[in-house]
């Protein structure tokens, strides 16, 4: 049985390159994001969704994350413009968060960690399949949305509404921030956090990362710290 990929000690991240050596790669995420060394770039466009409600088809706590699952089979929620050379489709989104509200997210902004990071992932149905997507440089589009505790009211449920008002993003060439970790993403990370309340925060840290037949162990804390950025340069689409 192959070690299996974790958040502790002894499978965590420092571990992953173990079993995925390509962790170790030169376009690695997530990273620490410093706003004062971040270019204004006029040519990025604004990016849009249409997301089909109908098309979410289960929520799955696997044990790592959790994670809402998406029909992919044709173009039905669809992610477009920003830095990307075509339209993506939603596959899934799942979070990362921390044991509190002062950590969590696995970007970081100017030193800044937020309580959670919620990931949109969306692949280029030009490469057929979404494995064969994964080896492509342009494969894979993430739409990374920062999440920080307080009170706030909960809205009925279409990914649309994760999305702040603010469209601003930053984007850069990057990877999966989970085994295998493949360097097959363009990132959008989004400069305005989604305030969700202290409650949802505690529903999430509620969720078990053990098996239902053995003792209880929260699933917290399951974030990858930011990666040397090398020489990779990160744009914003705001001044």
């Amino acid at each position: 049985m192959a070690k299996e990929w974790g958040y502790a000690s002894h499978n965590g991240p420092d571990h992953w390159h173990e079993l995925y050596p390509i962790a170790k790669g030169e376009n690695q995420s997530p990273i620490e994001l410093h706003t004062k060394d971040i270019r204004h770039d006029p040519s990025l466009q604004p990016w849009s969704v249409s997301y089909d409600a109908g098309s979410a088809k289960t929520i799955l706590n696997n044990g790592k994350t959790c994670r809402v699952v998406f029909d992919d089979t044709y173009d039905r929620s669809m992610l477009r413009g920003g830095p990307l050379p075509g339209p993506y489709r939603l596959r899934q989104f799942h979070l990362h968060w921390g044991s509190s509200d002062d950590h969590g997210s696995e970007h970081t902004v100017d030193g800044v960690k937020y309580a959670a990071e919620l990931h949109l992932v969306h692949w280029n149905p030009k490469y057929n399949t979404f494995k064969e997507a994964l080896k492509q440089r342009d494969g894979i589009a993430v739409v990374g949305i920062f999440l920080k505790g307080k009170e706030a009211p909960f809205i009925k449920f279409d990914p649309s509404c994760l999305f702040p008002a603010c469209r601003d993003y930053w984007t850069y060439q990057g990877s999966f921030t989970t085994p295998p970790c493949e360097e097959c993403i363009v990132w959008l990370l989004l400069k305005e956090p989604l305030t969700v309340s202290s409650d949802q925060m505690a529903k999430l840290r509620s969720l078990l990362s053990s098996a239902e037949n053995e003792p209880p162990v929260p699933l917290v804390d399951n974030w990858r710290p930011p990666q040397p950025i090398n020489n990779r340069v990160v744009r914003a689409s705001f001044k």
